[in-house]
């Protein structure tokens, strides 16, 4: 489910994980317009094998990937994200 930060324009999107194994993860903040956050909404509402961290690591991902940059993992996660498994 969407957390109430990003259910709302004027709040910012918080995204925090668990360290796992040896994975290193960050958390961060950032305001999303209200349109950004309502479509990220109404997408995770739709399809709700995604949820906003699921989401935030595809784009993510997939951005860094279209500029450029060639990890494996990287591409590893991308893939993942996109066809349902977890990392």
């Amino acid at each position: 489910m969407l957390s109430a930060a990003v259910a709302s324009a004027t709040q910012p999107i918080a995204l925090q994980a668990e360290c796992t194994g040896s994975e290193q993860m960050v958390s961060f903040q950032t305001p999303l317009p209200g349109n950004l956050a309502q479509a990220m909404s109404q997408f995770i509402e739709a399809h709700p094998q995604w949820d906003q961290y699921r989401l935030m690591q595809a784009a993510l991902a997939g951005f860094l990937l279209q500029q450029g940059v060639q990890q494996r993992d990287l591409t590893r996660r991308y893939v993942s994200s996109m066809f349902g498994r977890r990392v």
